[in-house]
């Protein structure tokens, strides 16, 4: 997954867990109650699937791992299979760790004023309704039954991606994917399972310490 990518689908995760009601109602009403039970959400954690189809054959790869995300702006989404990698946000310094590459790629988290709409989300001020104008779509096939999808496109370009949905629990707001396409035409599917949230996530789970023996690059955050 590019590192740009995976800033674009941490910082949306972050705004979504569990209890809530949605309402059988228009895209825009959705919005409006996904936006309110974001403000509900200290911490959430998640087991996820993530798979990716892109590139000139088409290929789809498909990764495994665990998700953890703390306001504002602590992100740790740990890869386990079929290869290990690590992106770990502290809330002010951002690290993509490449174990086989032995490469840490480390970036500054965006300022308020320099983040892209997605990436708002990482200092708690996203705004669904605001920053993205609201359609509902199908949901992706095999998602559990009944599933509302909203598709979300940015008011503002965005570099990248061109839009992203989210798959959500009708009668809860759990999130249950989440889909962004990119300039490209490559598609990232995550698929989401067992989760939590407000469980008092410890900060310690958010300190990345850069291994001995690897290569440190600098890298942007935008």
């Amino acid at each position: 997954m590019g590192r740009g990518r995976w800033i674009v689908l941490l910082a949306v995760c972050a705004a979504f867990g569990g209890h809530g009601r949605a309402a059988e109602s228009s895209a825009q009403e959705l919005a409006q109650a996904l936006q309110k039970k974001y403000a509900t959400i200290s911490d959430f954690s998640a087991d996820f699937v993530h798979s990716y189809r892109g590139g000139v054959l088409r290929k789809t790869i498909t990764e495994r791992g665990h998700l953890l995300v703390k306001k504002p702006g602590k992100m740790r989404w740990e890869y386990t299979a079929p290869e290990k990698k690590l992106f770990v946000s502290d809330g002010v310094k951002m690290y993509s760790y490449l174990p086989e590459d032995k490469q840490v790629i480390v970036g500054s988290v965006p300022q308020d004023d320099e983040a892209t709409s997605p990436a708002l989300f990482l200092a708690g001020k996203g705004d669904l309704t605001r920053d993205f104008t609201p359609s509902l779509v199908d949901a992706s096939p095999g998602t559990a039954a009944g599933t509302r999808a909203l598709k979300l496109v940015p008011k503002r370009p965005q570099r990248e991606y061109e839009w992203l949905t989210l798959e959500v629990d009708p009668a809860t707001l759990e999130l249950r994917g989440l889909v962004t396409t990119d300039a490209e035409g490559g598609t990232s599917t995550f698929a989401f399972a067992n989760l939590k949230e407000n469980a008092g996530l410890s900060d310690k789970s958010f300190i990345f310490k850069i291994p001995r023996g690897v290569d440190v690059v600098s890298g942007s955050a935008r």
